[in-house]
């Protein structure tokens, strides 16, 4: 199985940024132990500040991933465009937001990508990634 993870703007800054609400982690330190942690799986990873990217690397991943792990950031709730490439596609996607966004600003409480996508998880850390990997590796055992 091959999962693309896609991450948003500003989560380059993991480990440093804001760290009482997303941790001291750097995602490639989080991403290598994911490797460890499931040996059989593929992952490919990309991080992008710009939409456009964003958008282009959902597409890419539809013609040679098995499964999409999106953390959109700020574009979830502003981008319709990166609902609408979610749509395009024919892989899953599950969106995965380190924070709680339900219990931060109003405007965060919009996602563009939440109807397109298989599952939301959100307010569980990086955590949310493993248990997006651990559902898309049962997903895969169950066909």
């Amino acid at each position: 199985m091959h999962i693309q993870i896609i991450n948003g703007p500003n989560l380059n800054l993991l480990g440093s940024r804001e760290t009482e609400m997303y941790g001291n982690e750097k995602f490639e330190t989080f991403l290598e132990r994911l490797k460890k942690t499931y040996p059989g799986i593929v992952f490919s990873y990309v991080q992008t500040n710009i939409e456009g990217e964003m958008i282009n690397a959902i597409q890419e991943a539809a013609m040679h991933a098995h499964a999409i792990i999106l953390n959109p950031a700020g574009y979830t709730h502003t981008s319709v465009a990166i609902g609408d490439a979610i749509a395009a596609i024919k892989i899953p996607v599950i969106e995965v937001h380190i924070s709680n966004i339900f219990c931060r600003e109003e405007f965060r409480k919009i996602s563009h990508v939440s109807a397109k996508a298989v599952g939301v998880i959100s307010g569980l850390g990086l955590k949310g990634y493993e248990l997006a990997v651990n559902y898309f590796a049962t997903m895969n055992k169950e066909r």
